[in-house]
């Protein structure tokens, strides 16, 4: 009998295969985007606190109240904006998943999503399984930059959710109040969602500010906000995250995470709000504690023949290696790298739907112990 598959050009992902390459070569990972050290021994030691005291058992579907305080907390930290706890946040099993609900909340049979390019590869599959259809727009190199003309030019009457990605994967890019103003121009009038998926909020270096949609009034009112606490507490294999949206468009949201996860790991979400209300330094501190990994990996590098920029933000650097295998494809490039010398790199083209010809960069992680960053480099530097 013959099966229908509703994503017949997907296989595995890009990053699966690159670990699993890793593993079996036994090269420094710097592909996949996971720290090699611990999260912080209290938030760890929580988890065996609650766990023993005896919180096992469901969660609300909308998370516990103590975690969601915590956020609002947070958002008004960080965004000086004022969220209902109840009507306006929602914990869930990780951003990915948050993203998928958000897309099926808005999304009909052929409605269109712009989303820009390179950008995350699990939009356009949760795109499709909505029956929508993606709509690509490159970004602008060498620095990453929406082109705000292309932006209005590519919107119909079919555009039905626009995906902005702040601090962006993988380049590092951030927008700017003035990207957020323009951005809210072109869509006044329109009926139009947003998705921001601002995973890595607080890794934003030499003391820029991150522009969340959060921060813009008039566009938060048709925006889900999504972040991770993954990539904020080093701990991604956690998988929480969670949406902050206005409360109409956070109950279209919960119809459809009630269906697909219902609740988040009810202790783990016991340990994020302990560790958040005792130590609120930790995401205050986390830029600069990801800005010495970047500054070391940098330094160490600078005697290479990859040329960069170092990133303004996320915890990866992007290479360009056209001064060594400039023949090479990325996908020929990490090929290459993993296995002629031990490091384990992602290739950018994986992320867009019609990589520029002269595409030549590769993304590396420095989520990774200083012995690890220097492995890594003396390996690249020996290239």
């Amino acid at each position: 009998m013959s099966f229908y598959s509703k994503l017949p050009n997907l296989g595995t992902t890009i990053f699966t295969q690159m670990s699993q390459l890793a593993a079996e070569t036994g090269a420094i990972n710097l592909s996949q985007g996971f720290p090699d050290f611990d999260s912080p021994l209290a938030l760890r030691e929580a988890v065996s606190e609650y766990t023993l005291s005896g919180h096992n058992q469901y969660a609300p579907m909308i998370g516990i109240q103590s975690l969601r305080e915590q956020i609002a907390k947070k958002i008004q930290y960080f965004y000086n904006k004022q969220l209902n706890e109840t009507t306006e946040i929602t914990v869930t099993p990780g951003a990915t998943q948050a993203i998928f609900c958000a897309i099926q909340a808005v999304i009909k049979t052929g409605e269109e999503v712009i989303v820009f390019d390179p950008c995350y590869d699990s939009y356009e599959p949760a795109v499709t399984l909505a029956a929508g259809r993606c709509i690509h727009i490159p970004l602008q190199l060498p620095h990453f930059t929406i082109d705000w003309q292309q932006l209005r030019d590519a919107i119909t009457a079919k555009t039905r959710l626009i995906i902005i990605n702040t601090p962006h994967n993988p380049s590092g890019a951030t927008l700017t109040a003035q990207d957020l103003q323009q951005l809210a121009d072109i869509i006044r009038d329109k009926d139009i969602y947003l998705i921001g998926d601002e995973v890595y909020e607080h890794l934003v270096f030499d003391q820029a500010v991150h522009h969340s949609l959060l921060t813009h009034d008039e566009l938060f009112e048709r925006s889900f906000v999504i972040s991770s606490f993954g990539k904020s507490f080093h701990v991604t294999g956690w998988k929480i995250g969670y949406v902050a949206a206005p409360a109409a468009l956070t109950a279209e949201f919960r119809k459809i995470h009630q269906y697909v996860s219902f609740a988040t790991v009810t202790p783990l979400q016991f340990a994020l709000a302990d560790f958040m209300a005792k130590q609120p330094n930790h995401l205050i501190e986390l830029p600069d504690f990801y800005q010495q990994k970047r500054d070391l990996f940098c330094s160490l590098l600078t005697a290479s023949k990859f040329t960069f920029t170092p990133t303004p933000s996320t915890y990866f650097q992007l290479l360009d290696y056209s001064r060594i295998k400039p023949d090479f494809n990325d996908l020929q490039m990490v090929e290459w790298l993993v296995k002629k010398h031990s490091i384990a790199a992602i290739p950018i083209s994986v992320f867009c739907q019609q990589p520029p010809q002269s595409l030549r960069l590769v993304r590396l992680c420095f989520a990774k112990k200083d012995d690890t960053l220097r492995q890594a480099a003396e390996r690249l530097c020996a290239i």
